[in-house]
This record gives structure tokens, sequence and C-alpha cells, in this order.
């Protein structure tokens, strides 16, 4: 009688692995922040730091004090921006476009992140489904050998075993799915 292989999982086999991808997951994430140019850097700073209350509370008593200076109601200040204001909606103007810019700026680093790791994914999918279409034609492969019969005839299984084409179902996709343009 042949000896089965152990084909039983060791926990401790397992989490190394779990710690590998991590640690190599973790590795490529600080070579993408170490990476940025010192402008996305500040874009970066600016807003994450623009988000919080400390912010939102400083334009509070910014926006306070200016409406009480500039409606007299210090006294011995005189108004240096009446109603409407227009040198204050200047400086907001400009503090707003300049914040658009940064978390453009930003938006746009986290999209490049985001696409490298989404053709990461798609590299790893495919080398996926080339082991496992060549796991399906050894299987086929050995059964064939052992002259073992499954159940039915599974035409699914055959089709499987086929490499897929990925031109042909990237223009499958490209025609069933609309794009926005």
């Amino acid at each position: 009688m042949t000896e089965r292989p152990d084909l039983s999982y060791e926990p401790q086999s397992i989490s190394r692995t779990l710690d590998e991808n991590v640690r190599v997951i973790k590795e490529w994430e600080q070579s993408a922040l170490h990476g940025r140019s010192r402008s996305e850097r500040l874009s970066e700073w600016i807003t994450s730091k623009a988000g919080r209350g400390p912010v939102l509370f400083a334009h509070l008593i910014w926006f306070g004090s200016w409406s009480a200076l500039n409606f007299d109601l210090v006294p011995g200040v005189r108004a240096f921006d009446p109603f409407p204001f227009p040198l204050l909606t200047t400086m907001v103007s400009l503090e707003a476009i300049f914040l658009a810019l940064f978390v453009l700026s930003s938006q746009n680093r986290l999209a490049t992140q985001a696409d490298k790791r989404a053709h990461l994914d798609l590299q790893i999918n495919l080398l996926a489904e080339r082991e496992m279409t060549a796991v399906l034609q050894l299987l086929q492969d050995i059964a064939a050998h052992l002259d073992v019969k499954h159940a039915g005839g599974s035409p699914g299984i055959d089709e499987l075993s086929k490499e897929t084409d990925v031109q042909e179902l990237a223009s499958k996709l490209d025609d069933e799915i609309p794009t926005n343009g």
C-alpha cells in the first residue's frame, strides 16, 4: 500500500507566510511613502491638517473676530474691511483655491498608488489563473493515466482547463460594460 502525502497545513507555516506577506506589503507601502516628492508631502500634510477640528475652530475664531472688528463691535478699532468684506472674501477665495489644489495633488498620488495596487492585483490574479489551469490539466492527465472516470463528464472542467485568452476577455468587457465618455 502506498503512503499518502500529508496534505494538512501546519499553522506555523501559514503564520510565517502571513507574516512574510504583511512584511512585504508594509515595505512596499513604506517605499511608496518615502518616494513622495516634497510637494506631495506638503500637500498631504496640509490636507491632513485642514480636515481636523482645530482648523475649523481657528476659522471660526478668525471669521468671528474679522466680523466683530469690521462691524465696529470692538471699541477703539476702526473697520478696515467693511461689509461685505471684500478683503476677507479675497483671502478666503485664495485659501480655497490653494486648499483645493493641495487636495487634488494628494488625490492624484493616491489614485496612482491605487492603480499600482490594481495592476499588482491583476498580475497576481492572472498568475493564479494560469496556475489553476495547469493544475486542472495535470489532474486531467493523472485521471486519464489512472483511468479514472469523473461522474457525468463535466464540460465545465474541460472549459476551465483551457488557457484564458485575456485579450478576448478584455474585448468582451469593453463591449458589454459601457464607459463614461
